[in-house]
């Protein structure tokens, strides 16, 4: 039964109208975007009169959302990035383990995307080792906590009203979350520019000097690192829909570009060297999707463990890597130049295959539970 079949009516009816919204209205606006290292403000109204911006908690199945990651991934990765982030980090969090009034004040703004949030975890001199290694510390002053300490690589950094910043207490040692809003005194962002892929993501390094904040933007419900984890887990499952979605854009580009490339006096789909590259891109894809079927049932039922989401992060996104190395060489020297797309998708797939825990250390988590053996901590 075809992927999509699976979802029930309404929900599959809801995907077709999301679709062609992300590859007519998207896709062709997101080359240029990408080129210049802009962010395109303009379509998140679009995007959130389509729902993208809390399909985190309207009542959608895992299915249902891991299959609008592919389509957004197929049309745009940067803006994939954006709604699986916003929805799977920051609207997840404030939901799962925000105050009342944190709900409150931010949650209808979120899911309409009249605000934007940063999930600062990541740290210059800690990446892997996050969890042992967080040093950005939050002191308790009375009403209110200090913030001091570096982030980086934080998506949407920039353009973000306020960041979920997880920082070491001094008081107990535990790593904790709160919402620093983006424009408190000694609060700074600072793009970083020059990126191979995911170009159009405003990822930022930030600079968090003795910033004061109330207790009140403490989220109570975050009280460990294993909160943390738990929101991981599920943002590595994302990425597993991301990287089915990005190959079936490689396959859509590679498979237009075969009909209506022409050499030696015809089409270069009639060829056996392109036909082949395109059954395995296709391939990929579907194995891809297969696996993260399977997850998304995992997750229905509360099953899901990390494990499971490290081996679909690590697997898929190695077989898109794959794939876009296919789907480049197929273009020739046309696969070179944002022109034909084929180049934007090459250089976003190297960040999946990063991003989210590398490709190492999503497979040496897989290695640690099929051995008992830990090949890193």
């Amino acid at each position: 039964m075809h992927t999509w079949q699976l979802l029930g009516d309404a929900e599959r009816e809801r995907l077709e109208g999301i679709r062609a919204f992300l590859q007519n209205r998207v896709r062709p606006e997101s080359i240029g975007y990408w080129n210049r290292e802009e962010f395109p403000h303009h379509l998140l109204p679009e995007m959130a009169a389509f729902g993208l911006g809390g399909i985190q908690t309207d009542g959608s199945s895992d299915l249902f959302k891991g299959l609008v990651y592919v389509e957004a991934a197929r049309a745009d990765v940067s803006l994939s990035a954006l709604v699986g982030i916003h929805n799977e980090l920051i609207v997840g969090m404030i939901h799962e383990f925000g105050s009342a009034a944190q709900k409150a004040r931010w949650l209808p703004r979120l899911t309409n995307f009249a605000a934007l949030g940063a999930f600062a975890l990541t740290e210059p001199d800690h990446g892997s080792d996050i969890a042992g290694g967080l040093s950005t510390t939050a002191t308790r002053e009375g009403g209110e906590w200090v913030i001091s300490g570096s982030k980086r690589w934080i998506g949407s950094g920039t353009i973000a009203d306020f960041a979920l910043v997880w920082a070491r207490d001094t008081g107990d040692g535990q790593i904790k979350a709160f919402i620093v809003e983006s424009d408190r005194p000694g609060f700074s962002a600072t793009k970083i520019g020059n990126k191979i892929g995911l170009r159009i993501m405003q990822n930022a390094d930030i600079e968090l000097d003795s910033v004061r904040i109330p207790e009140a933007n403490r989220l109570p419900g975050a009280t460990s690192f294993a909160k943390a984890n738990e929101l991981l887990m599920h943002s590595r499952a994302w990425v597993g829909w991301q990287a089915a979605g990005v190959q079936l854009g490689i396959f859509d580009i590679a498979r237009d570009y075969a009909l209506e490339r022409e050499q030696f006096g015809r089409q270069i789909a009639k060829f056996q060297l392109v036909q082949l590259p395109l059954a395995e891109i296709l391939g990929n894809a579907m194995a891809s999707l297969s696996l993260m079927v399977d997850v998304a049932r995992l997750q229905e039922r509360g099953q899901l463990e990390m494990v499971q989401a490290a081996m679909a992060k690590s697997t898929t996104t190695r077989l898109a890597r794959e794939s876009a190395a296919k789907g480049r060489a197929l273009l020739g020297g046309n696969g070179v130049t944002t022109d034909h797309e084929m180049a934007k998708l090459f250089g976003d797939v190297e960040i999946l295959h990063t991003y989210e825990g590398t490709y190492e250390i999503n497979s040496l988590i897989v290695g640690r539970a099929v051995t008992g053996v830990s090949a890193f901590v």
